[in-house]
């Protein structure tokens, strides 16, 4: 029986440089992403402070395709265009989100009491505070994609694939995002065409120059081929 759970946790980049609408851009983001994030996984998410994303995730599976919906998402966010010299929001603009999987056990899940404790949430928080700028004046990030799992091994095979994917993720123009969103989501071409009022063509370039037939193929490798009980 397969005992491990996934968390995933996150924090958005340069949040405090943004401007205060944009900052109201971005927490309605990350509480619409958790939103549609439960309809398709039944999984529980929560904000804090605004900018700190937690999902927990029943079927650790689905952990590479939330995240990169969660990344896609924000990036796909319309930000105001007057940060021309802002190199902070420009990273904002490039990765939108740092983000951490952590798969392994969960010893008490409570989502009314908004409690979830165990490894997972452990490995997944720790990581962030690991690779995070906050307070170093750094204005350069070099990945923003990262898992870490009960097993070293595991995680060691797994690492080279969110760098892979956080590097192509961070080539991607906001309607790339969005069309990324809504393919790792379910949707098939047409219904997104629908969904964001351009032909159905235009949504396969988006797809294509974002490199979705790669994308695709890490995730459901990874949903398919992972065996995550602990024996």
């Amino acid at each position: 029986m397969n005992t491990n759970k996934a968390v995933i946790s996150g924090d958005v980049i340069s949040f405090t440089s943004l401007n205060d609408p944009d900052r109201y851009k971005v927490e309605n983001a990350l509480k619409e992403v958790i939103s549609e994030l439960y309809k398709k996984f039944n999984g529980f998410g929560r904000v804090i402070k605004g900018d700190y994303l937690e999902y927990y995730l029943p079927n650790p599976n689905d952990a590479l395709r939330a995240a990169l919906a969660i990344k896609c998402f924000l990036k796909s966010i319309p930000i105001s265009k007057n940060y021309s010299s802002d190199k902070k929001v420009k990273l904002f603009m490039t990765y939108a989100i740092r983000l951490a999987v952590g798969i392994g056990k969960i010893s008490r899940f409570d989502p009314k009491k908004g409690i979830i404790d165990g490894e997972a949430i452990y490995f997944s928080g720790r990581t962030i505070s690991e690779n995070t700028s906050h307070g170093k004046g750094r204005s350069f990030i070099k990945e923003t994609l990262f898992i870490k799992t009960y097993n070293d091994d595991l995680t060691s095979r797994l690492e080279p694939l969110f760098a892979l994917l956080d590097n192509l993720l961070s080539k991607t123009t906001s309607k790339q995002s969005e069309v990324l969103y809504f393919k790792l989501m379910g949707l098939n071409e047409e219904a997104i065409a629908v969904k964001m009022k351009i032909l159905q063509p235009t949504v396969n370039q988006h797809s294509t120059s974002a490199g979705w037939n790669a994308i695709e193929k890490t995730v459901l490798n990874f949903e398919n081929s992972i065996n995550f009980d602990l024996e």
